[in-house]
């Protein structure tokens, strides 16, 4: 297994790799986030990061998706990143010359008012940083990306801060084999699904939380991929999985679920302005 190596989703100049920064230097860039989890799931790389929510723009899906199917991967940490979006074009370009733009979905949707009034084409791209990589060269196109990456690719910002709302916060997650010890300000994550034949089944797992007094702090559902109208929810509340009224939450939640999962317990998160 690498030593501390990091996977991230990348290339350089990436809000991920920003995130990934404030807890290593030995960072390993990957093309997406399922080459992140899976770097971290064959030793490649000892953590990964991810985005997993966006202030503006909500959960990110293909995150949630692996983490309840396809890897059994551990929450360690997670980290809160405000984000500012800068459009990036080649140098001298006015911006009356751009005619598209090129950025990650996320980004394209959080500064969806901003591209409308441009009145430009948007494409998607890997990332931010696979934008800025994309556009070098070619007047009439546009990214949206970091201050970093326009530093590496060259580019000049043309424009500040061009998302829909301020602030905006990205959480990522920090992913290992195992997830962090208690330090008595904690959250854990789990997911799971609920048995067709049992009426009232989320309003009962979420009494549990109200009868033992835990606060939630998000609950999310997602498609199931099993067919229409089946879904399966993620919850993160405050608390360790190894605290003993926090077990006693999760024992009831797996004897009720057909489906039951815990993400990780971690510390509570860390914001970086």
């Amino acid at each position: 297994m690498a030593g501390e190596s990091i996977a991230y989703l990348g290339p350089e100049g990436t809000f991920t790799e920003e995130a990934a920064l404030h807890i290593g230097e030995e960072l390993l860039a990957f093309d997406s986030i399922l080459e992140v989890l899976g770097a971290v799931a064959s030793g490649k790389a000892s953590r990964g990061v991810v985005p997993i929510e966006n202030s503006i723009e909500g959960p990110v899906g293909v995150t949630l998706d692996l983490l309840a199917w396809e890897y059994d991967l551990c929450i360690e940490r997670e980290i809160i990143l405000r984000v500012r979006h800068n459009l990036l074009v080649n140098s001298g370009v006015s911006l009356g010359e751009v005619r598209e733009v090129y950025s990650h979905p996320q980004s394209l949707a959080q500064c969806r008012r901003f591209l409308e009034k441009l009145g430009v084409t948007t494409h998607s791209a890997p990332s931010t940083a696979a934008a800025a990589r994309t556009i070098v060269g070619r007047r009439e196109l546009a990214a949206i990306g970091t201050l970093r990456a326009a530093d590496i690719y060259g580019l000049d910002v043309i424009a500040e801060d061009i998302q829909d709302f301020d602030p905006n916060f990205t959480r990522f997650i920090v992913l290992s084999e195992k997830d962090h010890e208690p330090t008595g300000k904690d959250k854990t994550s789990i997911v799971f699904s609920l048995a067709e034949d049992r009426p009232g089944g989320l309003y009962e797992v979420l009494g549990f939380f109200a009868e033992h007094g835990v606060n939630l702090t998000k609950i999310e559902s997602r498609p199931s991929k099993r067919g229409l109208g089946k879904y399966i929810f993620f919850i993160d509340f405050e608390g360790h999985r190894k605290d003993a009224v926090i077990m006693d939450v999760l024992d009831c939640i797996a004897d009720r679920t057909p489906f039951f999962k815990i993400l990780g317990s971690y510390p509570e998160e860390t914001v970086y302005e």
